[in-house]
């Protein structure tokens, strides 16, 4: 059977091999035996009871919580040929009594339900007469009570189950699960004789790091400019902060949608299709968003707000590079936002005090990482009882920090002198232009051309220099007066700072680099990927995902034979959309990718150091970046 699901896996989902987790996972599950499995987000769950699904005679049901999950699960399936469909409150009479026609026939091997459905005593009797060889429950955790995202209605599976008056095999998956919520869902489940395989929890491919004292909507927007191409989620704590922040990022002309309980179903649906389609780069959104989305593409997940546990953080986090390609997972602290989660758990009537205690004690922990100055990533392990560990990861804030910390003390200088000889009587727009040397008619109406410290910060970003002020003030270095028009004021940190008595240390807000959203061959391939998505009405990543594109743009495969060995690829994807995406490799040469590379790099980036350099190691010249620069000017005044 192992042989039979090798040739399954490279035939419809074009990978070579099971990941080590899927492997062992599958092999259980084939062998008759109940089966456990945690992987991380992003760790290939849904291979896990597809692949035996295929093979086994009867069906599978696959018990799910999220309506969009199911439908982003069929869809990715038909694409693949597989037969499968969902049921749940979207479907209307016809089209259930039709999906009852489909089971009854075998024409489907696999059936999404919502744990909502199995209560339904005319469903239970109808599934009495059906052959089901596997019951699959995704994100097995909701069970458990101990759990951070325990749902009554997952309760009823062990009713379910007991009423087909049959041993059925089960397979339960989840992400995030302590050893406790894993003896849970055994006992729970009534799984006899379980394997259990924990898979690590790492997830290597993101960037964990913290960000405490910063101005949010500053930091958020600086950072949604820095990673314009990005796809993204911004958690919030509570609807009114979403819709603040929202409003605040829709009016900086981001391309964002919103989700949280307070809209109606309407809303949510169309913010959530237009996301998973790419038709929205950015969501914000409360934890109400997220769980079973399989939007792979995801580069960032930014958190506003404190979470109220590290599972949840974990789990939401994980919804950043579920393809594997690098990302980045932030959290922007504030002791404020604590006092919102006690609330959250004060108010919770259907919680015994045991259980709001063990709460209050999980958000303890979720606060300790807030502070943490050893290693995020092994914290995180640590907690999940991860036994591959490691001091020092060297891909979170925290182990980067020591080539992370700006000397800041002369910039801090700069701008406080300038607020001085200002006589403290300037607001932070008037304070950055005479900084920048920016003579509006308010700067010069005032003589503030005059200062000595006119000009004197030429060479920052304007945006940079706003943020840092803003710095300065959240940090107590500065202080803004009262009033319709505050003014920034200087305090005894402020004079401590010019007396030498204080160092300004900052990390710098370092962005993951992604060189290949400038590739000009992997925005083609997007741009086809998109075209196409839009043409069959399924999200992009289910044609291919990000790596999937990324491989092609790197090997170049100008034939079926060695498109075939890029991951991701199988038969039938390459029969439905191969010859298109290998039209558009074979129409690029090097010659035409380094021309427009160079031609991409005049338009936008000649100015920016960084990646002059990133331009000089890709053209393989010896020249020195700042004639460089003067040949790319001269280039683009030519032209």
């Amino acid at each position: 059977m192992k042989i039979e699901a090798l040739k399954l896996l490279k035939q419809i989902y074009g990978y070579d091999s099971f990941r080590k987790g899927q492997g062992h996972i599958i092999s259980s599950v084939l062998s008759k035996r109940d089966t456990l499995g945690v992987m991380s987000t992003g760790g290939g769950k849904s291979i896990c009871y597809q692949i035996p699904a295929l093979i086994f005679s009867g069906i599978t049901l696959v018990i799910s919580p999220l309506i969009s999950l199911m439908k982003d699960q069929v869809d990715a399936l038909k694409i693949l040929g597989v037969n499968a469909i969902y049921i749940n409150s979207t479907l209307t009479k016809e089209e259930y009594i039709d999906a009852l026609r489909k089971i009854k026939s075998g024409r489907v091997k696999i059936v999404y339900l919502a744990p909502e459905r199995i209560i339904n005593e005319k469903f239970i009797n109808f599934m009495k007469g059906v052959n089901i060889s596997l019951i699959a429950v995704d994100e097995a955790h909701c069970i458990s009570q101990w759990g951070h995202d325990f749902r009554k209605s997952y309760l009823e599976i062990p009713k379910f189950i007991k009423a087909m008056e049959k041993n059925i095999q089960i397979l339960a998956l989840t992400a995030t699960a302590t050893p406790r919520v894993r003896e849970d869902i055994e006992k729970l489940l009534h799984m006899d004789r379980c394997y259990q395989y924990v898979d690590g929890f790492d997830r290597d491919n993101i960037f964990f790091k913290v960000e405490r004292g910063v101005v949010p909507e500053a930091y958020i927007v600086r950072y949604l400019k820095d990673n314009k191409n990005k796809s993204g989620i911004i958690y919030a704590s509570t609807r009114k902060e979403v819709d603040n922040l929202y409003a605040y990022l829709e009016l900086k002309g981001f391309n964002v949608g919103k989700y949280h309980a307070g809209l109606s179903e309407k809303e949510r649906t169309d913010f959530q299709d237009r996301f998973l389609k790419d038709d929205i780069k950015i969501m914000v959104a409360t934890n109400a968003f997220g769980m079973g989305i399989d939007k792979s593409n995801v580069r960032f997940v930014i958190h506003r707000n404190i979470p109220k546990d590290l599972e949840s953080y974990y789990q939401e986090a994980g919804r950043a590079g579920r393809d594997g390609v690098q990302s980045e997972a932030i959290l922007l602290f504030f002791e404020e936002d604590i006092v919102t989660q006690e609330f959250f758990i004060i108010n919770n009537e259907e919680a015994s005090d045991k259980i709001k205690q063990i709460k209050r004690k999980k958000l303890d922990k979720m606060v300790e990482y807030s502070y943490l100055e050893s290693c995020y990533r092994e914290f995180i392990l640590q907690y999940f009882g991860d036994k591959r560990i490691k001091s020092y990861c060297g891909n979170c804030g925290n182990c980067k920090k020591a080539t992370d910390v700006e000397n800041l003390t002369t910039e801090s200088k700069m701008v406080i002198s300038c607020i001085g000889r200002a006589k403290e009587n300037i607001g932070i727009s008037t304070l950055v232009n005479i900084l920048l040397g920016k003579a509006d008619t308010k700067v010069e109406r005032k003589g503030y051309t005059s200062l000595s410290t006119f000009g004197i910060m030429k060479d920052k970003e304007q945006e940079w220099l706003e943020e840092f002020i803003n710095f300065l003030i959240s940090e107590k270095y500065l202080e803004l007066s009262a009033g319709s028009f505050p003014t920034v004021q200087l305090n005894k940190n402020s004079f401590a700072i010019l007396k030498d008595e204080r160092i300004i240390l900052r990390r710098s807000n370092e962005t993951v680099s992604f060189d290949y959203y400038e590739d000009p061959l992997f925005e083609n391939l997007n741009k086809l990927r998109k075209e196409i998505s839009d043409e069959e009405g399924v999200a992009p990543y289910n044609i291919f995902s990000d790596l999937t594109l990324i491989e092609m743009a790197e090997k170049k495969p100008t034939n079926r034979w060695d498109m075939l060995k890029i991951r991701g690829i199988g038969n039938q994807k390459f029969k439905n959309y191969g010859e298109r995406f290998l039209k558009i490799i074979n129409s690029f040469s090097d010659e035409d990718i380094n021309i427009l590379n160079v031609e991409n790099f005049i338009d936008e980036n000649y100015l920016n150091e960084e990646k002059l350099t990133s331009l000089k190691k890709s053209l393989k010249i010896n020249i020195d970046i700042y004639q460089l620069k003067d040949i790319l000017i001269k280039n683009l005044f030519s032209n």
